[in-house]
This record gives C-alpha cells, structure tokens and sequence, in this order.
C-alpha cells in the first residue's frame, strides 16, 4: 500500500466527460475543482494500492518491475456493467521505482491522451484518459528540454492485470495463486467463458482456462492488426506493457506513422528495432508464447500451443476487415470477415491493379524478433537467394519474411503486411500458385494508397 505525492500545484488541464458518462456520471454536476481534488491531491483516499508484477523487457527477464510512479486508484462498473480500473500515472514513488522520481511530465501525460483518443476513436480497443492535472514542479528529464512540468494523470482500463503478472507467480513458484488470479480474470472479464465451463470450489478449472487462453491470444492478435491498420507503433511490446484483457494501454513513447516505413522505431533506446512497427505482430505472437511459461503449472503444454495456431487467421482476418473499414468499404470488410473469403483470380483484376503489380519494387529486410535483420543464409560461401512469398500477397514474390521462430506466422518485410499462410521457408515449387490472387493482396493494394497518399486517407 502507498500513499499519492504532496504536490504544490493542482491545476485540471483535461477532462474527459465522455467516461463521466460512461462512468454514470452528470459532466455538468462535477466542476474542475471536484476532479482536481479527486485525482489531483487524491483526497480521501489513502491507502491506496500499487500493483506488483515482472516481466520480459527486450528480451531480458526482470524480476524488480511494479508500479514504480501510479497505483489503483479503485474500480467501478460502468453504464454497461463492465468492471473499470481508474489508475494513475505520475501519483509519486512506491517501493518499485527503483531510483526514479515517480512523476510524470505534462509532454508524457498530454501524449498518452493523444494516444488513447486517437485509438478510441478509431474504433480500437484501448484504455483512455479521464483526467490529466498540471502539479507545479520542474522535472529533469533526459529526453525533452528540462526542465519540464510535472503532471498526474488517471487512466480507465479495463484491467492493470499483466502478462507480468503471471510471470511473478511462475518466478515465485505459486500455481495455487495463479489458478485463483486467472479464476478471477475469467470471471471479470470473460463472463461468456465462465457459463459456458462453470468451475465450482475445487472443481477442475482446466476447460475455462484453455478457453480463456485461446481468446487472449484472438484479442491480442486483433489488437496488433489494429496498430498496423492505424500506422501505430506502440514502442515498449514488453510483457509488463501486455493486459490480460488483450486491451491496448500504457502509451510512452508511442508514434503514428508519417509514411510507410515497417523497420520505423518510435522509443530512440530501440537500438535494435526490435520494437519497430513491423514487428509488432510477431513481437505479440512472441509474449503470448511467453505467457506459457506460467500458464504451464496448470495447463498442458500442447493444447496451449494448439490455441496459440488461431493468432494467424485471427490476425489476418481482422487485419484486412479493418482496413477495408478504414478505406470506406464497409461492404467489402463485411465480406472480409465472412469465412470462405474470396478469391480474386487474376484474369478478374483491373487494368489499374495490373499494372501497379508490374511496377511493385523489392524492398528491404526487416527484423526479427531478436531484433537482428533478416539477411539470406549463405551456402558454399556464396548468398542464397532469400525466400520467396508464395502468399500471392507480394507482387514481386521478392519480399524476405521474419518468422516468430515457430514457423507458424510470418510477416512480409518487404511491405509490412501480414502473410499468415504458414510459410515455412519451403521450396517455392510447393507453394500455393500467386496467380490466384487472393482478397489479401488487394488489401495490400490499398494499404500502400493510405500511407503513400495521406490526402485519400479516409476516416471511419
């Protein structure tokens, strides 16, 4: 338990009535001065709760993270009767900031509220900002002119229950204890899962907790195809940054992409691009196959696996519904997540889409998930010619792919969009004939219009 900072300061800079409604909530009955006092100087509440969790951060197990500079604030239901976490960000030092000051600048707070508005409103799952207050001190910062001013913010999340979360039971050897968190997560958070597999004291939980997995790794991969459809690059994938609400949150360093560019980094420490914005689905891909690690006190190995092989089609399918939806066809995204999705054979493609098929370029490698480029291996000392796509999604059937490790998904490089049809590095006799063109490339077609002509970029 902690209690909030003593600040010189409490001015509101935003407030977000649209999740006082939400919240049940009359915008009008509550001024400024009732949310500076709430969540600014946290009046009438103390103790309050800072959440304790670990995780992989590029790539390096650390077992020392928590809440370093916020805690839970409390939880409430909404209008909807969905539970709701209001946490805060910048509320000052608890036992896990390990050195840090544990206050938040005006620039971060303000750029987390761009971050979840914009998601929002593109129509993605994501937590968001309900109030952002300005608290009058310098800070000194290495990455923005300081000295800079301070701020607190409250967020609303579904959950602050991490991937972490699950990997500091496993660190603590406490199956017992994860059973009963992820208990509760179904319960809260997957209601339809807890009727249909009804687990009573000391009934076999396995059922609801395979069910529950197999939809987290369906939400985490329809979150990843939102970033990419949005040109967002999320910048720290670490587990600690994971929900198990398969929500986006925790916004730092974030960035929308200017122009097409997959190998883009938006946290200048990414020195090895590991968490750029074509890897973001692999790097996700990756940390639900972390989670197994936990998960695996309770469950069997292998039918884990099994419910990690829907993150491709989930993925996919998401992926080209969206952007439909972005580009204005809503038609056609209906169509896109209908099963049995079309194919478009050759013969059938406008003259138009022809000819920027002649036209396609090849293009770079990208990263992998360690972070080091794709290059071709070599053989008897010369280079080998890399992979080709046998997707029928890249044009040029010139693209190299980064592979989660499995073998089971993979990512053009070369364009950034998905190619999830289970290309193993196969010989490019065997794979499926590019001719027939399926719906994806036309995605493709499209997404290549959105980011090199932002004039045509249309809003949903």
């Amino acid at each position: 338990m902690v209690e909030a900072a003593r600040f010189p300061l409490t001015r509101l800079r935003f407030r977000n009535d649209d999740l006082l409604v939400q919240l049940g909530l009359d915008p009008g009955a509550i001024c400024d001065g009732d949310l500076e006092a709430a969540y600014g100087r946290f009046e009438a509440r103390t103790p309050l709760l800072a959440l304790r969790y670990h995780g992989y951060q590029f790539g390096s197990y650390n077992p020392f993270l928590g809440d370093g500079r916020g805690f839970l604030y409390g939880q409430l239901r909404d209008c909807r009767g969905d539970l709701q976490d209001l946490g805060t960000k910048g509320s000052g030092t608890t036992p896990w900031s390990r050195g840090g000051d544990g206050r938040l600048t005006l620039k971060g707070g303000v750029r987390e509220l761009i971050a979840s508005e914009a998601l929002h409103r593109l129509g993605f799952s994501t937590s968001r900002t309900l109030s952002l207050v300005e608290t009058g001190e310098d800070l000194w910062r290495g990455d923005e002119p300081s000295p800079t001013r301070s701020s607190v913010m409250v967020r609303l999340a579904r959950t602050h229950l991490r991937f972490g979360t699950c990997e500091r039971l496993l660190h603590r050897r406490e199956p017992q204890a994860l059973e009963r968190l992820l208990r509760h997560v179904v319960r809260v958070y997957y209601p339809h899962i807890s009727e249909a597999h009804p687990v009573g004291p000391g009934g076999n939980s396995e059922p609801a907790l395979l069910a529950f997995y197999g939809e987290l790794v369906e939400r985490v991969a329809q979150l990843a195809a939102e970033w990419m459809v949005a040109g967002f690059t999320h910048g720290v994938l670490n587990t600690d940054n994971m929900s198990l609400a398969g929500e986006s949150f925790d916004y730092g360093p974030f960035a929308f992409l200017e122009g097409w560019d997959p190998g883009f980094t938006a946290a200048y420490f990414d020195h090895s691009g590991l968490y750029a914005y074509g890897q973001q689905p692999l790097i996700c891909h990756h940390n639900l196959r972390l989670l197994q690690e936990p998960l695996a006190m309770l469950l069997p190995r292998a039918e884990l696996e099994s419910r990690l092989e829907r993150f491709a089609s989930a993925y996919d399918t998401h992926y080209h519904a969206r952007l439909m939806r972005r580009l204005g066809f809503d038609a056609v995204a209906l169509a896109a997540i209908e099963p049995g999705c079309p194919r478009i054979p050759s013969s059938s493609a406008p003259s138009w889409l022809d000819a920027l098929i002649r036209r396609a370029r090849p293009g770079r490698p990208g990263g992998m998930p360690g972070g080091r480029a794709a290059r071709p291996s070599r053989a008897n000392g010369r280079p080998r010619s890399p992979p080709r796509c046998g997707a029928g999604l890249c044009p040029s059937r010139r693209c190299v792919h980064a592979s989660s490790g499995s073998g089971r998904i993979s990512m053009s490089t070369t364009t950034g969009s998905p190619c999830m049809t289970g290309w193993t590095g196969a010989d490019p006799a065997t794979v499926p004939d590019p001719g027939a063109r399926r719906y994806s490339f036309l995605a493709w077609i499209l997404s290549e219009f959105v980011y090199r002509f932002p004039r045509w970029n249309v809003q949903p």
